[in-house]
Parts: C-alpha cells; structure tokens; sequence
C-alpha cells in the first residue's frame, strides 16, 4: 500500500473517531445530573426505554441523532432535538420508535423536535411501517411557540399524520410514560391503543395550576389526569401499566400479535460479504475533496461479493450505473465516478461532474430500475454538472433536467449516501434530501453546499471587496488574505455534515461500515409497501 492510502486512512479514521466522540456526547442527552434526577422518580431514559423495547442483539439505526447540534444556545441546547428516533425489530417486526427525551428542557418540544418528528413520522407512511411513540413531554417550549406552533411543517401537522396513518391502515401505539400536555395530549389519544404509566404518566388539556386560574378548580394532577382517572373513568386510555419495563412488555405483547404485511416484492437472496475489504474505504477515500479517486473501488467493498454489472460501461463515465446486491437485496446502484476519465473520442472529463452523456445514461438507467422494480442507491461525490460553451450548446440544461425528471418520478425507493462532495444541482440530480430518498446519510467526509469552501469563498471575497473598495477602503495583500480566511472559515462551517445532520438535511452521519446495513434495513422498510403508482416521466424533451 502506498504513503497516499496510509495518510488517507489516518484522516478518514480520525473523522470517525470525532463522529464516535460526538455521539457519546448526544446520547447523554440532558447530562448526568438530570438523568439522576429522572431515575430518582423511577423513570427510564428515552434511550433505555428504546433498548428495552427492541428485541436484543438485533439491528437498529437511529434517525437524527445530531438534531439541533449546536443549535439553541441562548436557550441551553437541544440535544437530538429532545427525542430519540430508531428503526429497529420487536418481537421480529420491524418498527420506528420515537421517544421524548424528558432529561432535554422536560422533553418540551423545540422547532427543530417537530421537524423530527414529523420526519419519523414520514418514515412510517412511506414505509407503512408501525411507529411507537413513548411520550413523556412538557408540550411547547414556550419562548420559540412562534416556531413550532402554527404553520403547515409545525407542531399540528403532527395529529394531522396520526389520523391519515389511521386510515391507512398504520400501527401506531403510544405510552403515555411521564407528562402529556395540553396539544400534546392528542399524540397518544390518535394512536389506535394508548398506555399509561401509573402514578408519573398524566395526560390534560390543561395542569392544575391553569385550572386554578382558569375556572377556580381546585384540583391535583393525578386526579385531574393519571392513569386512575383515564383508564377506569374517562376511557382515554386502553391499559394502565405499573411502571415503564411493564407499559414496554405489553407494547411487545401487542405487536407480537399484528398480521403479516403485503410486501412489495423487492428480490431478495441470501446476503454474501464483499471479497474486498469494506475496511480499506478509509484509505482509498481521499483526504482532500479536491483529490480522485475510483468509485469502484468504494462500490467493490460495499457489495456483495464485490461484484457488480455495470449498465453501459463505456459511456457517460462521469457517472457508474450497476445492478448489485447489498445485503442480498438486488440494487441499482448510481454513483459518480471521482477520477479523471478519457471518452472514445479521446476527450478528457473531470471526476464528479456529470456531463451530457453522464446525464443521459443514467436517466436512462433509473427508467431501466423503476421497469424492473428494482430499489436505488446514489452514491453521491458530485461537484455539480459541467459548464461551459461545449457543454450548453450540447445541451446540458436539457440533459439535466431529464435526469431530475426521472428522479423525480421514480417509484422504486431511493437511498442517497453522500460519501464527498454535495454541491448545486448536481445534489438534486443525485437524488438530493429534496428529492424523498427513503433514507439519506452522510459519510465524515461528507460536504454539502452550493459549491465548495474555498470556491464560495472566492466568490464571495469578490463581492466583499467590491463593496468595501466603493466606500473608500484600501486593499493590501494581507488585508484581502485575511477576509478571504474569515468569510471561508464561515463557510466552511456550514459545508460541514454535522451541520446538514442537525437541521435534518440527512437521517444520519454513519461509519461507512454501517452503509450495508443502513441500505439493507431500508429496503426491508420500503417492502412493506407495495408500489401503486406507476412510473411516468410526463413531458420530457428527448
């Protein structure tokens, strides 16, 4: 191996390391002291309500584990936005699990806590996946109630879901295990079976304090609305539990129960590993996003038996189209091809930047897996599409938009893993997180933005120089170095995919070792959900 693998290898694993340091840090939720303070009421943690839950030993992936990273500092922070999302299996099924973090602000509910929920609950129709909500939250977090109360993607849109998944035939089951307040009291009661805790599950429109004040009731919380008062009184509730590990046994009890589902038929053999190590990833992924690199060497050590068939090899070489298994699961895999290719004609293109007969070939490719029902992969590296005289007489506008076009409308599912670069359209046109991936993740070296920071950058300093010089000011050298440091570090920041993780832009940030699985768990997800609509490019300029 040579010096270059050996330093790539160093970098992509300290980036690994900083993503396993990182999670540590999310997962302690509200600290240590908190965490104390809920166990002194006999209440588990979100988390451990969730490992409890699922079967042992089976294979879970977390949804926005990095939500509201570094976000909200003025009001103390949200780690994972204040609640816990897994993919996970109970009693064999697999199912979503949302489960508020009561050790983050009482579980209250930040903008960026119903943009995850909303997304969890995205997951379920999609999917027609079961989804459990183990409630325990304060409702609104008041100072940002203009955020997350009244629009369209808000707080609302949450009991909107509720009943659309109900007609749709979705399991949803929830637990009321701490405080369930006033909007948020309609979660659990549109689920089709509600639990509650005894003595610290409560659910009201409003506490006592505010029928104090409201109508002068005088009146405790448990009496008003415990789990005395909803399951043998007012019938809110199905199933009074003793404590959390009982509500979560007769959770399991009930989904052991459910039917079989329809499936959507996704071909399926038994799961081989690649021949190729999937570990040498970190030292053939290179250091500098600027840097080549073959894709198929990524592609070898991601699926079975490393071994793929390659939809018109010869053309379009900016962009690998292939039929693969991952996991046994059959695949058509999109990737872009990061090194430096010479075409037929003897012409030279540019790794991650998709031409005119990149563009072409993989429409065509997606029109091919969307015929033979056959899920998606991209693989995303892509520095956006190629500019220039040659190429827009040739059309690449054109050509691009059929690519999106047919993104756009395929029916198959999609999963996108951004492995490098993610920039401008060439996002969109590899099946960006505005295009509905199924599942959509990030590598560490993942870099999602218009265009890169060093170009933004270069762009930028021009139009701030500009600016600076019409009002008189004197550049030096150092001077515009220097502005070129501080506008590209700001930039850079928001290149970063942690900062893409904690707005939602991606589900997750994983170990390129976990990409098998994630695709893997997604494709079981997805064929739970028969297809019904049938693939139509609508009006396409050929």
């Amino acid at each position: 191996m040579d010096i270059n693998f050996n330093k790539n290898e160093d970098h992509n694993k300290l980036l690994l390391s900083e993503l396993k340091n990182r999670l540590i840090k999310v997962k302690q939720g509200g600290g240590e002291k908190r965490i104390e303070k809920h166990h002194s009421k006999g209440k588990l943690t979100a988390r451990e309500r969730i490992n409890y839950l699922l079967d042992s030993k089976s294979e879970s992936i977390e949804i926005g584990a990095f939500a509201g990273d570094d976000m909200y500092h003025t009001h103390g922070g949200c780690p994972s936005g204040g609640v816990v999302v897994v993919i996970g299996y109970i009693k064999g099924k697999q199912c979503i699990v949302v489960a508020n973090d009561a050790t983050v602000k009482a579980g209250a509910w930040f903008p960026i806590t119903g943009k995850k929920n909303l997304r969890a609950q995205e997951i379920a129709i999609e999917n027609k996946l079961p989804i459990i909500y183990l409630v325990d939250s304060a409702g609104v977090y008041l100072p940002m109630q203009d955020e997350i109360f009244p629009d369209k993607e808000h707080f609302g849109r949450i009991f909107r879901n509720n009943a659309i998944m109900s007609s749709m035939g979705i399991t949803q089951i929830a637990a009321v295990m701490g405080s369930c307040v006033a909007g948020g009291a309609y979660l659990p009661i549109m689920s089709d079976e509600a639990l509650i805790v005894n003595k610290t599950g409560s659910i009201f429109l409003a506490g006592s304090y505010l029928v104090k004040a409201a109508i002068g009731e005088s009146i405790d919380n448990e009496t008003l609305g415990g789990a005395t008062t909803h399951c043998d009184i007012s019938g809110v509730t199905d199933y009074k539990a003793k404590d959390d590990k009982d509500a979560l046994d007769t959770i399991k009890r009930l989904i052991n129960k459910i039917g079989d589902y329809n499936k959507a038929g996704f071909n399926r053999i038994d799961s081989k590993k690649p021949l190729a190590s999937p570990n040498d990833i970190y030292g053939i992924l290179p250091k500098s996003r600027a840097d080549q690199y073959d894709m198929k060497e990524i592609i070898k050590r991601l699926v079975d038996n490393s071994d793929f068939d390659e939809y018109k090899k010869g053309y379009g070489q900016t962009i690998i189209t292939a039929y693969a298994r991952i996991q046994g699961w059959a695949v058509g895999i999109v990737a872009n091809q990061r090194k430096l290719v010479k075409t037929k004609k003897g012409e030279m293109q540019f790794g991650g930047v998709i031409y005119n007969d990149s563009a072409d070939k993989a429409t065509r490719f997606i029109a091919n897996c969307n015929q033979k029902k056959i899920p998606l992969v991209f693989l995303q590296d892509v520095t956006g599409f190629m500019v220039g005289s040659k190429s827009e007489h040739g059309g690449i506008i054109k050509d691009g938009a059929k690519m999106v076009n047919a993104v756009s409308n395929s029916v198959v599912p999609k999963f996108t893993i951004i492995i490098g670069n993610s920039y401008g359209a060439g996002n969109y046109a590899m099946c960006g997180k505005a295009y509905d991936p199924r599942l959509i993740v990030a590598w560490p070296s993942a870099e999602l933005a218009v265009m890169s920071g060093n170009s933004a950058a270069k762009v930028l300093l021009q139009i701030e120089k500009a600016s600076l010089e019409k009002k008189g000011e004197v550049f030096t050298k150092e001077k515009e170095e220097a502005l070129f440091n501080t506008i590209k570090s700001r930039y850079d920041n928001q290149v970063s995919p942690y900062y893409a993780a904690a707005r939602i832009w991606t589900d997750a940030i994983i170990d390129p070792l976990d990409t098998r699985k994630w695709i893997s768990m997604g494709i079981e997800a997805a064929n739970h959900a028969p297809i019904e609509k049938a693939f139509n490019l609508g009006v396409l300029q050929v």
